[in-house]
């Protein structure tokens, strides 16, 4: 199957590149495929950020009428200019205003960057509005939990609520899932999973079993680890005020920023 093939062979040049495995290489090819690897190896890491939501799409809303999707959107900002700031990293953004990108259109910007990871940041809501802190989601087809489930059908559901006909659009195929490239996507997906709750943790409160996973569609690229972020609850009320201040978004944009670190170290 081709797109095995493709998938299989960009994977193997992140594990090269990353240091993830150590391979002997004895044939005229596998000297190429190792020379690359040192080549791309001093290149700085593309990190893709996805703000949640956005222009006909609001996110969720919180209690005093907070938009998730300007939340994100300067979360996201800050974060991106203190990865700019190392030097290390080439970061861009699936969204850079008040825009909706569909949900594939999104990971379809990433595969097309090339990017090394992939991080979507949102802002949550809960039917218990005394529930707060924040949480990090990672692919899975079978959620953790119900609460995961129900997240993940929201977040999916986003495409939908923008007006968008979904049926045109072909779902990334689900036995990819089980090939390796996206047996090792996933294993580095929850590398970066722990180093994002690990940063947070230091910054912020986190909800009762933070790391969690499900089935949310802008975390399919097969070839890209990936997670997705929820800063906090803005059906909390204080939470809420949190999450709109500027210095509160800095906090987490630090945190986000040194877990990308921590995963690329």
């Amino acid at each position: 199957m081709k797109v095995r093939v493709e998938y299989g062979r960009r994977q193997l040049m992140r594990l090269l590149s990353g240091g993830a495995v150590a391979l002997i290489f004895s044939s005229k090819s596998s000297q190429i495929w190792a020379e690359t690897a040192r080549r791309i190896a001093g290149k700085p890491r593309t990190v893709m950020l996805d703000p949640g939501h956005g222009g006909q799409d609001p996110g969720a809303i919180g209690v005093r009428g907070t938009r998730e999707k300007f939340v994100a959107l300067d979360t996201a900002r800050a974060v991106g200019k203190l990865l700019e700031g190392t030097g290390r990293y080439r970061v861009l953004m699936t969204r850079v205003d008040d825009e909706y990108i569909p949900l594939q259109g999104r990971v379809e910007k990433a595969q097309a960057a090339g990017a090394d990871l992939f991080i979507s940041i949102h802002a949550d809501a809960n039917r218990n509005h005394r529930i707060r802190g924040a949480s990090v989601y990672t692919l899975s087809e079978k959620a953790s939990d119900a609460e995961a489930a129900d997240l993940a059908a929201r977040e999916n559901n986003s495409d939908r609520v923008a007006g968008i006909d979904m049926s045109k659009h072909e779902p990334i195929v689900n036995e990819i899932l089980y090939d390796l490239a996206r047996r090792e996507t996933n294993n580095l997906s929850q590398r970066f999973a722990q180093a994002l709750v690990g940063e947070l943790g230091r910054q912020v409160l986190l909800m009762d079993n933070t790391h969690r996973s499900a089935g949310f569609v802008v975390l399919k690229a097969p070839d890209i680890p990936s997670a997705l972020v929820e800063l906090g609850c803005l059906s909390n009320a204080y939470e809420e005020r949190e999450l709109n201040q500027a210095k509160y978004q800095q906090k987490l944009a630090q945190s986000l920023a040194r877990s990308v670190s921590d995963y690329f170290a």
